[in-house]
């Protein structure tokens, strides 16, 4: 009897001390920022709503909404990347969102919402889907995430109009030459001094007659012309 007596003493401490454990378990599971990639990420399309309903098909502007994620000063990097098979594998936008405004209680439910932000993406250069669209690969790296952090969501997004290219068309530079003026030529003709011509008429001596008178006879003597040369 007396062993018995003392043996229960140790029970009820055994007893005690897995109460107390159960009860830290109990506590440490209730804490708000648990271990583990907590928190989820869901795509909405228009009209927006809380309701924790993933759309796989967008329009142009849409929101991706945050569930369930740790309390504190967290942030997560948000990161949307075109993706094949529209187009090679290019990031289309990154952003920055607050998701510690409170603790992980509510999951992913509508009372777990954490943030939501609206985007508008920029396909510029790229070629869609003749039926779905862009395909778009979203991921979310959390901070306060005890292990991994990131997630992911693939998904399409039609209505989205590529920017039209720019043509800018330079026109033609064209340089006018200088005006030369240039004076005319005035050609003067030699002047031709021509001798004036001198014509020397011919000189005509006239003897008149001789008459001698004796013995009757009368001697006659008819003119001639002399010429004298010059």
């Amino acid at each position: 009897m007396p062993a018995i007596r003392r043996s229960k003493p140790l029970l009820l401490a055994i007893a005690m001390g897995l109460l107390v454990a159960a009860s830290l378990a109990g506590l440490a599971s209730a804490a708000p920022n648990p271990p583990g990639n907590n928190g989820t990420i869901k795509i909405d399309d228009t009209p927006f709503d809380d309701a924790p309903d993933n759309e796989p098909h967008v329009g142009c502007s849409f929101q991706v909404d945050f569930y369930g994620y740790d309390e504190g000063d967290l942030d997560a990097t948000v990161t949307f990347e075109a993706h094949p098979p529209t187009g090679e594998r290019q990031v289309l936008l990154t952003d920055t969102v607050f998701i510690g405004e409170d603790d992980n209680s509510g999951g992913g439910s509508e009372a777990g919402l954490d943030a939501s932000e609206t985007y508008t993406l920029d396909f510029t250069g790229i070629t869609p889907h003749p039926v779905q669209g862009f395909h778009v690969k979203l991921t979310i790296n959390a901070e306060g995430s005890q292990g991994a952090d990131v997630k992911h969501k693939v998904f399409w997004v039609t209505g989205c109009v590529p920017a039209p290219t720019t043509t800018t068309t330079t026109a033609p530079t064209t340089t006018i030459a200088p005006t030369t003026t240039i004076a005319p030529t005035t050609t003067v003709a030699p002047t031709t001094t021509i001798a004036p011509t001198t014509t020397t008429e011919p000189t005509t001596s006239t003897v008149e007659p001789t008459s001698s008178t004796g013995d009757s006879t009368t001697s006659t003597t008819e003119p001639y012309p002399s010429t004298t040369q010059s």
